[in-house]
């Protein structure tokens, strides 16, 4: 190796030691770096662990000392600390007696509370853990507890700390609540009345009535509003109030419209709605009552309708209306009062209608107002002058009027204008009256006439029975027979005098009635009237007793029998008197085997002085005077015959005839 290498060698070698002194010096600079970092964390250990260890005692005295009870507890229940506060709220003293919260926990939270702590003890905190306990003497309380494990310096856990509260009023609160809610969710769905809770946007909640109401369930009225139930034509009205109430210038408002039920049936609800608001008093939710008013707007719009026509029909029926109140002022006229009074509407209106009329007879109008006040109704006719001073006489029909609550609070009147039919009246009772007058004259003249009449009839009698006696010796047949012919005239004209004397007065004088057998007529009758040998008066069935005029029954019945005993022709004749009830009448029939009488007399006969073929015995009065009687009982008579075999005739007396 020569020098040169050797040199080079050298500077290497010296190079190298440099480089390893430079090394062991930086190595010894950072040794005694990291060894004052050692002591300087030693020292700040120290100091951390000794302010930890103060934190950890001022911590443990401010829960020692804080309001709410503080526990801690091993991991097997039982306390080990606790505050005055947790003493006085359950009673015991862990430093008195042995105190395991486990044994604290009431039955009915055991699962729940082994669920919970063992969670704690993963998590290493429990949150507002609630439950039921028995403090001292088995006083239930609710608690809500929030707890934190306690780890040693190796980090396991060795115990748990946890405050207490006291919710028992609250959970009572709570309770209460929650079964007023209940006994609200029963009110509500029992409720006859559709409810629906809503905000701007939809429909949150519904009753079942309101299901029933419109026909859409629960779920399908939480996804519409309230206008999709609105018929389109009250859509704006009601969007307009809802946006009334959603911007705070109305808190609540009612209005009936119409609704879609689902069928697509429009229906007519009455809708109140009120705002619910929050702390704020801004507008949370809007709560509706909906009432089906269906059939009462039907009811209503047809009593609209009639209302409205029958104002029409008072505003131009030709009755006058008057409307008064409690103390007889006008309230109402229509137009027909207005015509009959001579006064317009506005005269009439406020006015006293006792004291703005005048009343003839003002006493029966005031004493009828005071029955229309006490509940009566009543008729009655007053006269009155109009405006201009003319007579009228009008007939006021007045009932009262009743408010809602059935209290009277006035009177209304329908006048009519009888003034024509009053003179009418006045006329015909005038006319009556003349005719009872003219007919008592003729009853008289009748009188007088007969007794005139019958005087000379009797003297010629009694001069013909004179010549018969004292020429009966000179006369020779013929004279015989005149003068016995001039005696028949002589009766016939006296009959005819007793028959136009009994029409006269046949439906003149006064029913007389009293209870008539009328056995005992016919019977009277049968002695009393000429019946041939030929012929039978017979009585089938017992008649009845009857309410009536003995005189009068008696005509009837004997003019009837006395016509059909005298026109029987047969070897057996038989007349017979039948009867029957025939409800308010009787009916009688006079039926005989004669020779009957042709149709076109059947009306005649009852005319007077119309008599069948040329039997002078007969005056064509009889049958007048029985139709005349009969038509006094509010009867009739007729007749039904056949020629050659007989005839009967009817007739009816009305039972209640008077």
């Amino acid at each position: 190796m020569d020098s040169k290498e050797v040199t080079l060698l050298k500077k290497a070698l010296e190079r190298q030691k440099m480089a390893r002194k430079q090394a062991e010096r930086i190595l010894e600079e950072k040794s005694n770096e990291l060894y004052e970092v050692a002591r300087h964390l030693r020292e700040s250990n120290n100091k951390l662990e000794n302010l930890l260890s103060e934190k950890t005692s001022e911590l443990d005295g401010v829960f020692i000392n804080i309001i709410d009870p503080y526990v801690v507890m091993d991991l097997s229940y039982n306390v080990v600390s606790m505050n005055q506060s947790a003493k006085d709220f359950l009673g015991y003293d862990h430093k008195e007696q042995d105190i395991n919260l486990w044994k604290l926990v009431h039955k009915d939270f055991m699962e729940y509370t082994i669920e919970s702590f063992s969670s704690l003890k993963e998590v290493g905190m429990l949150k507002n853990y609630r439950a039921k306990i028995l403090v001292k003497d088995d006083v239930e309380k609710w608690v809500e507890i929030n707890a934190s494990l306690i780890f040693n310096k190796e980090k396991q856990p060795i115990a748990a700390q946890g405050i207490v509260r006291d919710i028992t009023q609250e959970m009572e609160v709570t309770e209460m609540l929650s079964e007023q809610k209940r006994q609200l969710d029963i009110i509500v769905n029992a409720s006859p009345l559709g409810i629906v809770l809503a905000n701007t946007d939809k429909i949150l909640k519904v009753n079942h009535a309101m299901t029933n109401l419109l026909g859409y369930s629960s779920q399908e009225f939480q996804n519409m509003s309230i206008a999709d139930i609105t018929a389109s034509d009250d859509e704006e009205k009601s969007k307009l109030l809802m946006q009334q109430m959603y911007d705070g210038e109305i808190d609540d408002f009612t209005i009936s419209k119409k609704y879609i039920h689902k069928s697509g049936e429009i229906l007519y609800l009455k809708i109140s709605l009120n705002t619910v608001k929050n702390i704020r008093n801004e507008t949370r939710f809007v709560l509706g009552m909906l009432e089906d008013i269906t059939k009462q707007h039907e009811a209503e719009t047809k009593l609209k309708a009639e209302r409205e026509k029958y104002s029409n029909i008072i505003a131009n029926m030709n009755l006058g209306l008057l409307e008064l109140d409690e103390k007889d002022t006008i309230l109402l006229a229509n137009q027909s009062f207005c015509d009959m009074s001579g006064f317009s509407e506005n005269e009439l209106i406020g006015k006293n209608a006792t004291d703005f009329f005048h009343v003839e007879n003002k006493n029966v109008l005031t004493s009828k107002l005071k029955l229309e006040s006490g509940g009566e109704s009543n008729s009655f006719e007053v006269e009155i002058l109009n405006k201009l001073g003319e007579k009228k006489h009008w007939l006021i029909s007045g009932a009262p009027r009743y408010n809602e609550a059935g209290d009277v609070v006035g009177s209304v009147g329908v006048h009519l204008d009888v003034t024509k039919q009053k003179e009418l009246e006045l006329q015909k009772e005038q006319l009556v009256k003349d005719l009872e007058n003219s007919n008592q004259g003729l009853q008289e003249y009748a009188h007088i006439v007969s007794h005139d009449l019958k005087s000379p009839l009797r003297s010629i009698s009694a001069l013909a029975t004179w010549l018969s006696d004292d020429y009966k010796d000179v006369l020779d047949e013929g004279g015989k027979q005149n003068l016995a012919l001039m005696q028949e005239k002589v009766a016939s004209m006296d009959k005819l005098i007793h028959g136009i004397l009994e029409y006269s007065t046949a439906n003149s004088s006064a029913l007389d009635d009293s209870k008539v057998d009328l056995n005992e007529v016919i019977t009277d009758i049968g002695e009393t009237i000429f019946i041939p040998e030929h012929v039978k008066l017979v009585i089938p069935k017992e008649l009845p007793t009857i309410m009536a005029d003995r005189i009068k029954v008696h005509q009837v019945f004997q003019n009837i029998i006395g016509n059909a005993v005298v026109h029987i022709e047969r070897e057996v004749g038989l007349v017979e008197v039948l009867y029957k009830d025939d409800g308010d009448f009787w009916q009688f029939t006079i039926s005989d085997n004669g020779v009957g009488i042709p149709e076109e007399y059947h009306k005649k006969i009852f005319d007077i002085f119309q008599s069948i073929g040329n039997n002078e015995r007969s005056t064509g009065i009889g049958l007048s005077i029985v139709k005349k009687i009969i038509d006094r009982y509010q009867g009739r008579v007729w007749v039904d015959s056949i020629v050659g075999e007989g005839t009967q005739f009817h007739f009816t007396i009305k039972k209640d005839h008077n």
